[in-house]
């Protein structure tokens, strides 16, 4: 394998949802754009329920026509399910939305972010897989410059103008700043995987994402169908609870499944679900950088933060500030102006959405707490809590939901961004 090692307008580590949007729109604008992805796609991936919201950045992207060929299947609802089995009456998106992207899909992630890199790739980005990236290089004065990448065993350095940190969970650039902070309230695990023949809801129902708590709040599992009768589970807890001297992850998940009432009556009673992927586990959750970019670096997607996954917002984040810093670099590059202020001037709308879903997965935590109780004795913000779980994060009055919501619950306060 050769790269070129020319001087790139922008240099993107990774390749899942973050990456390929910033590659795709910055290539379509006329930038040389190369990505560098350490694994070879199609690849397993977690976090296969689309939030609403994504129909804006995929109609932008050219894939909402593909999706509508997909048997993917569509996504209509939320719905919570108590710890005993009792369910919430569903939260339609129809309700407050009348354009189409009311209705969304379940995706299946190799098959999407597959389909997103070419994407990417028919726009005129260079897509690199198998090409691991161990440092963001800068000069003495602290711009960025570019990647070191081992290229088959050799190290081969690509200048850029920009370097965008699109390495999700892995973080690269945020690791080697040490920009990274986590949120100690929101510590979690989770195991996963796949079954098929797990039971589902008929009619609009079908392609629900259930959210469905354990015992005393302390975590909650994930329930997403998918196509070809399979569907996605995983339970997040703590990790000191969930993961530490109870054997191997296959064996906690099926014993987290036999102590729900509503999962084992789904995978075992109705129906008898047969595991058919690796059981695996993902440990500290919920976590953000303290910059979003700075003199020739920008960070997008999970290496910027993570929120726990209990409401899917991964492929929606990833998708919006790829799209928010793929705008903001282009204006930068053409304006050359590659200052920090320039590169992240998207950073406080997109942080002020994060700190929103932050507050609610907070809530989602609070011993006692139902968002069914709440909408009930707070009917005027049934709207506000469905426009937060389809990722209508930044509709202007929508956090007005937590005045009322702060009076049931200890709600965090907000993290500031540090200035570059």
């Amino acid at each position: 394998m050769k790269i070129d090692t020319r001087e790139r307008d922008v240099v993107i580590i990774g390749g899942g949802p973050a990456g390929g949007t910033a590659a795709a729109l910055l290539a379509e604008k006329g930038l040389d754009v190369l990505l560098l992805e350490k694994e070879s796609f199609p690849r397993f991936h977690i976090g296969e329920s689309l939030m609403t919201e994504t129909w804006w950045v995929l109609d932008r992207l050219g894939m909402v026509e593909w999706l509508k060929t997909t048997a993917f299947p569509r996504k209509r609802s939320v719905q919570f399910i108590s710890e005993d089995g009792s369910p919430s009456k569903p939260f339609y998106f129809f309700q407050t939305n009348k354009h189409e992207s009311a209705a969304t899909w379940q995706v299946e992630r190799s098959v999407f972010d597959e389909k997103l890199l070419t994407v990417a790739s028919e726009k005129g980005a260079e897509i690199q897989m198998g090409v691991s990236v161990d440092r963001v290089l800068f000069d003495d004065e602290g711009q960025a410059t570019g990647v070191r990448a081992d290229l088959a065993g050799e190290d081969v350095e690509i200048p850029a103008k920009v370097t965008v940190d699109a390495s999700g969970m892995g973080a690269l650039l945020g690791r080697q700043l040490k920009l990274i902070r986590s949120d100690p309230r929101l510590r979690k695990g989770s195991i996963f995987a796949h079954y098929t023949g797990g039971y589902r809801d008929e009619g609009a129902d079908e392609g629900a994402t259930l959210i469905i708590y354990t015992e005393g709040n302390r975590g909650g599992f994930w329930y997403i169908p998918l196509s070809d009768d399979r569907v996605s589970v995983g339970v997040v807890g703590d990790p000191d609870e969930l993961l530490k001297g109870r054997g191997g992850p296959a064996e906690i998940l099926q014993e987290e499944i036999q102590k729900s009432p509503e999962m084992r009556r789904r995978l075992c009673e109705l129906r008898q679900a047969s595991l058919c992927s690796e059981v695996m586990v993902t440990s500290d959750f919920s976590y953000r950088a303290t910059r979003c970019a700075g003199p020739g670096w920008v960070l997008i997607g999970d290496a910027f933060g993570f929120v726990d996954p209990v409401y899917s917002t991964g492929v929606f984040l990833a998708l919006k500030s790829g799209e928010m810093a793929a705008d903001a670099i282009a204006g930068a590059i053409e304006t050359d102006d590659l200052d920090a202020s320039r590169l992240g001037s998207f950073a406080p709308d997109l942080v002020s959405g994060i700190e929103a879903m932050r507050k609610l997965v907070y809530a989602f935590y609070t011993p006692g707490f139902s968002f069914a109780d709440f909408v009930r004795s707070h009917p005027q913000h049934r709207e506000r809590l469905v426009d937060l779980l389809t990722g209508n994060i930044f509709k202007e009055g929508v956090t007005d939901i937590f005045d009322d919501m702060k009076d049931c619950c200890e709600l965090p306060e907000e993290l500031p961004l540090e200035s570059g």
